[in-house]
């Protein structure tokens, strides 16, 4: 089975891992990821902010060029292109002068024929269906992951079907318990991380994600899994200014949902590259005797 796949910028730069993760680990269950042609930057938060109509045309372009690819699924990674490319697809259905208008520049015509997926979409009744679990070649006994959605994998600008809880989503629960994994529940999984805010607002992001990693620690999580490559850059690369500044003694591995589902398949973490975390992640897989 061949699906389209937009990997977005991060994931050809500063989260390369997870995309050569997501390859690896759907190619175990049967899925090639073909990404589109000659795609462009969704715009993230950043185009939002200064230009509405640029944030719609963006990610406009990529979804011409994948109504084109004669696909009729495509899946989206990275949380803000997967939020970004869903909501100029709803915009632009809504509104036919809008679509005119973008249409008119592109030379792929967007015809909001593909479904954009997440990636929990595809693993989710992956899991469910047991397929997962028949990949399965060591189970994940004695990991207790704290999954952490972030702020846009499930909330939106604009009214939209969520294929999820809100407030308190359950897809990556799902992953990870049949990997063999305890996930736990906590409070702070749809927190906010302050995202690039660790940039130019360092103090105030630095404050939400010690909240965040105080919750999980509190609740017994030995790691944190995600799937916003966002999130799982700033609760690894900052960990450990978050634990001097707020005295947090523990130190928690960060994966990617496709690390985890890896390592059950039997993938290694040289093929997965999970020794390119700031916050040593192999360490604590070797503790359980995973890898």
């Amino acid at each position: 089975m061949e699906i389209a796949y937009y990997p977005g910028c991060t994931l050809h730069a500063s989260s390369e891992l997870y995309d050569i993760q997501s390859k690896l680990v759907f190619r175990k269950l049967g899925v090639e990821l073909k990404e589109i042609e000659d795609w462009n930057c969704c715009g993230a938060t950043s185009a939002e902010k200064t230009d509405e109509f640029l944030s719609i045309a963006l990610p406009a372009r990529n979804l011409g060029i994948a109504d084109a690819s004669g696909f009729s699924e495509m899946v989206i990674p990275c949380s803000s292109c997967y939020s970004r490319t869903l909501v100029s697809q709803k915009k632009l259905a809504g509104d036919p002068a809008l679509l005119e208008s973008i249409n008119a520049e592109l030379t792929q015509k967007v015809s909001g024929k593909i479904k954009i997926r997440s990636i929990l979409e595809l693993l989710v009744p992956r899991a469910q269906s047991g397929l997962i679990g028949e990949k399965i070649i060591k189970k994940l006994e004695g990991l207790k992951p704290a999954c952490y959605y972030g702020c846009l994998m499930t909330r939106f600008p604009c009214d939209m079907e969520v294929p999820d809880n809100v407030e308190n989503p359950q897809g990556m629960e799902i992953v990870c318990s049949a990997l063999g994994a305890k996930p736990l529940d906590w409070a702070y999984k749809t927190d906010c991380c302050g995202a690039a805010a660790s940039v130019n607002d360092a103090e105030m992001s630095l404050s939400l994600m010690s909240k965040i990693m105080k919750d999980a620690v509190a609740r017994g999580a030995n790691c944190f899994v995600s799937t916003c490559p966002m999130c799982q850059f700033n609760l690894d690369a900052y960990q450990e200014e978050i634990r001097e500044k707020y005295g947090i003694a523990e130190r928690l591995p960060v994966y990617f949902i496709t690390e985890l589902v890896g390592i059950a398949m039997g993938l290694s973490p040289h093929e997965m590259q999970i020794d390119r975390h700031f916050t040593e992640a192999t360490g604590l897989l070797k503790e359980l005797e995973l890898i």
